[in-house]
């Protein structure tokens, strides 16, 4: 296809999940906000694709969509958890694509009809409002809240508790905290190495940066809390994901690993830093930064 100078020259196509993954990593580098007014930071994609092995259904992938003016990159919608929630990243300056994004996804990306919703963050104005024109509500609304580096977070490590060495981390260790921090065992029974591969998956993704991730481990050795850290130095984001403590050592000052991310994370030139909703990010001195809206037919 010939293109014109100065024309612009739009196309769709699937997306190739063994092709296109650093391609949308770098386009969502580019159109990122602190807001996510236009889409999903690139440590969010790549931990959702990294975690095939427990989160995500990546069969249903080539279903997700990519939009390209004159071979770049402007827009993306695509899959996660694991195939219900329905995500849209646009470029600046292509809402007119906004119709035809929302449009697909409704006509396309279901795999059945229960629990499919499309997720907006504020700002995505554009794409809202044509959500609407196809019978779509929005359902509920919540806020996540991130830390600004302007402030200092400074909470010291309790008495009887010390920092693993990163060097040091056991990823069987970490994947057993996590089970038991995300509170797997109320439903699942006690841990028994179940997805004990998947932090072994999530530390080798192209993008990881587990040399910052933060252990605290109680004077026995047991691991009681981990916070994964997904520095991205393009913008300036320290990406936290996850962060876990075990039920019996929650509420003991343990917070002390939001400061030891803080102060390794800033000293490479971070500005802020991802959290989710929740008192406990509120006590921590975490500031509402992303709205999120979920939105049903």
């Amino acid at each position: 296809m010939n293109v014109h100078k100065g024309r612009k020259i739009i196309t769709q196509r699937p997306f190739r999940i063994l092709a296109d993954c650093e391609r949308i990593y770098q386009f969502l580098l580019e159109i990122y906000e602190r807001d996510w007014r236009n889409g999903v930071p690139a440590p969010f994609f790549e931990y959702a694709y990294a975690s095939f092995s427990y989160w995500m259904d990546i069969s249903y992938s080539y279903k997700n969509r990519i939009w390209e003016c004159n071979g770049e990159i402007v827009a993306f919608c695509f899959y996660e958890n694991p195939v219900t929630d329905i995500y849209f990243c646009l470029k600046p300056g292509y809402e007119k694509l906004a119709s035809e994004m929302v449009q697909y996804a409704d006509e396309n990306m279901f795999t059945n009809k229960e629990g499919i919703q499309f997720i907006f963050f504020g700002g995505q104005d554009a794409l809202m409002r044509y959500a609407q024109q196809l019978g779509y509500h929005k359902k509920y609304e919540r806020w996540d809240m991130q830390y600004d580096f302007a402030d200092e977070l400074d909470f010291p490590l309790p008495e009887g508790f010390h920092f693993v060495n990163p060097q040091d981390i056991d990823r069987t260790n970490v994947g057993k905290c996590c089970f038991k921090g995300f509170d797997h065992e109320q439903c699942e029974g006690p841990w028994n190495h179940q997805y004990e591969q998947h932090n072994y998956i999530l530390s080798t993704a192209p993008h990881a940066t587990p040399e910052l991730d933060v252990v605290i481990a109680d004077e026995s050795g047991e691991y009681a809390c981990y916070a994964g850290m997904w520095w991205t130095p393009e913008n300036r984001l320290a990406y936290m994901e996850p962060l876990c403590t075990i039920p019996e050592y929650r509420h003991k000052g343990l917070a002390a690993a939001l400061s030891e991310m803080y102060r390794k994370t800033k000293a490479l030139g971070a500005t802020h830093m991802t959290g989710g909703s929740g008192r406990f990010y509120q006590k921590t001195g975490f500031q509402n930064a992303v709205k999120w809206t979920f939105w049903e037919k």
